[in-house]
């Protein structure tokens, strides 16, 4: 049994093996990703966990609308390297073409590449700024939430631990809980189940965590609404 994290891991291993039972701990959409026939029937040797990002872009879109009441030009951080990312780049701009914004793509698939990338957005003069969830970004983290921080950009991803690296607003569900999650389907293969027969699981909670200390440091007065709706809140 294989346990994976990442798009492009997936894709390896979709190549790789078709009866080696892989259990992904992340997924955007593993149907777009082409690594199950549907999530209720994976059908293959895939299963795991989803993180349902797709579904959550109008919603992060509506979020940063409220931080940002002038919000006209959103930039958008995301990982040419990972395939997977150019069907959810279609996504996003469907999702702020709707929305009335203009999008300002950039892509960050090394530290150098992130950097330059947040000095283009700020050259370009994006009003907000949202990260793409990717594994290689969360590894980036802390990294990604002090230039936004340096760049004094309104910032959001996908994932709790965001807000609590220092970026703006983290709105999806908490990572690690997938992690603990995969070892459910682990234990389930090794008793017998067919990793095709078993569901992958969408997210059953999420979250939105707000990091009021970055947002006094960027000058952004957090509207009272976007407070109330906040599950966590960093002084």
């Amino acid at each position: 049994m294989i346990v994976a994290t990442g798009s492009t891991v997936y894709t390896v291993l979709k190549r790789a093996t078709t009866t080696v039972p892989v259990v992904i701990t992340v997924s955007a959409d593993a149907v777009l990703d082409g690594i199950a026939a549907s999530l209720a029937h994976p059908g293959a040797n895939f299963t795991g966990l989803s993180t349902g990002n797709l579904e959550l872009y109008p919603k992060q879109i509506e979020l940063l609308k409220l931080a940002v009441p002038k919000l006209s030009r959103v930039a958008l951080l995301w990982n040419s390297e990972n395939t997977a990312q150019v069907a959810r780049l279609k996504v996003m701009r469907e999702t702020t073409k709707r929305a009335g914004l203009s999008l300002i793509e950039v892509s960050g698939p090394t530290p150098e590449d992130i950097e330059r990338g947040f000095a283009s957005m700020a050259r370009q003069r994006a009003d907000a700024v949202v990260i793409m969830n990717d594994t290689f970004f969360i590894q980036q983290l802390e990294q990604i939430a002090s230039l936004a921080l340096k760049h004094r950009l309104p910032s959001l991803y996908g994932a709790v631990e965001y807000a609590e690296a220092g970026g703006f607003i983290g709105y999806g569900q908490r990572v690690l809980d997938n992690f603990h999650g995969a070892a459910t389907y682990v234990d389930k293969i090794l008793k017998g189940a067919r990793p095709g027969d078993l569901p992958i699981e969408q997210p059953m909670r999420l979250e939105l965590a707000i990091n009021r200390r970055t947002a006094k440091a960027i000058g952004l007065s957090i509207p009272p609404e976007l407070l109330l709706r906040a599950d966590k809140v960093i002084e």
